[in-house]
């Protein structure tokens, strides 16, 4: 028994050392410049950039293969700070790949009329739905990211977009507006 004990004990060390070893030795390197700007992106993996989620939009951007203005999610908060981190002139943000919402929006799911078809699910990117086949389904609303991609697949039209709620957790300030100015006077000159 103890036998047995040392020599797993043995064993589990070795292939440990051999482990982070590797992990030294045929580490990969990211790309500094994907790594900046996948930061910028709201990460809501949405795909309607045309891209399957941030991180290859963001690898297209850093290898010229992509435009700037193709995220909705992020709007023009996002692609004027992606044109400062790139040093590009800000574009409006491209119609074909959709418009920025004015409010943020998360997905409900009226449960007495889901049949529990599994289509929503498949169709989240980020795994907000949660259900099993012919059972009611219900949104994890913190995980939701309001992309819109489940409400197409529903075949019995289930699924709402409501806005998201102004509570203490996600209130933030308004941009203070921008002061007026008024017209010099000679006597103040």
């Amino acid at each position: 028994m103890l036998t047995a004990i040392l020599a797993l004990g043995a064993l589990a060390l070795v292939f440990g050392l051999l482990l982070g070893f590797a992990a030294v030795r045929f580490k990969v390197e990211g790309d500094p410049l994907v790594e900046k700007i996948d930061a910028l992106l709201p990460q809501t993996q949405c795909g309607q950039c045309g891209f399957p989620g941030c991180r290859p939009y963001a690898t297209a951007i850093a290898k010229g293969e992509a435009d700037i203005n193709q995220c909705p999610p992020g709007g023009q908060t996002t692609i004027v700070a992606l044109a400062d981190l790139l040093g590009r002139d800000p574009k409006p943000l491209n119609p074909e790949n959709g418009q920025e919402k004015v409010e943020k929006t998360v997905a409900i799911i009226r449960e007495d009329i889901c049949i529990g078809c599994t289509l929503c699910i498949q169709a989240c990117p980020v795994d907000a739905i949660l259900g099993a086949p012919k059972q009611m389904h219900t949104v994890i609303e913190k995980e939701c990211t309001g992309c819109e991609l489940c409400v197409a697949p529903c075949p019995v039209e289930c699924i709402d977009m409501i806005p998201v709620k102004e509570d203490i957790g996600s209130w933030k300030w308004k941009a203070p507006p921008a002061p007026a100015t008024r017209p010099r006077a000679e006597s103040d000159a």
